[in-house]
């Protein structure tokens, strides 16, 4: 592994060769971030007690703003600080949009939310039904993405290689498409 100061010298001269105009740089630059800043979101997330589901959110972010920014980095000063400090105010941002609120995976719960009593066969259907519904809400590729893993029950591999898209662009488009869900969900049975 390389340390701090060699990654950093080789970041900002392909981020360098990218604002002059080089794509093949560029795009090395990008892949050579990405876990990089996939772990700096990550401890932000642990830190800060957000759902580590978020950190692939905030990543994409992250990327995005990166993306979007270049042209503001100053090319006599590292690059790596710029960065962090980039993914610190993405992971700010993500706090800011969960609020107060605590988390809690409902499979701890799975033995108490039993339905109770008869075969509920009808109750499956309706639920079933309901559950068609609000599917039917969401973005094609959020569908595609929760049919394959959620209803399916394929590997994020699998689905990811029958969707023709990357394990990361699947795992997202599941997280997304689940929170779309919930809040589709919630919005249901307020009225």
């Amino acid at each position: 592994m390389r340390d701090g100061a060699e990654q950093d010298r080789q970041w900002s001269a392909d981020m360098r060769a990218a604002l002059a105009g080089d794509a093949v740089a560029y795009k090395r630059l990008l892949t050579a971030l990405t876990p990089f800043l996939r772990r700096v979101c990550l401890k932000a997330c642990a830190r800060n007690g957000i759902a580590t589901g978020e950190a692939e959110d905030a990543l994409q972010e992250t990327l995005l703003a990166v993306h979007l920014k270049r042209h503001t980095w100053d090319a006599s000063q590292p690059l790596t600080p710029w960065l962090a400090a980039i993914a610190r105010n993405k992971m700010i941002d993500a706090a800011r949009r969960r609020g107060r609120r605590v988390e809690i995976d409902i499979a701890d719960f799975e033995n108490v939310l039993a339905a109770p009593g008869g075969d509920g066969a009808a109750e499956r259907e309706l639920e079933r039904q309901d559950a068609l519904r609000l599917l039917d809400q969401l973005s094609p590729k959020q569908r595609e993405a929760i049919e394959a893993v959620s209803i399916r029950g394929e590997s994020l591999r699998e689905a990811a290689q029958t969707l023709g898209v990357s394990e990361g662009a699947l795992r997202v488009s599941v997280h997304r498409g689940l929170k779309s869900l919930a809040d589709l969900y919630r919005k249901a049975t307020e009225r």
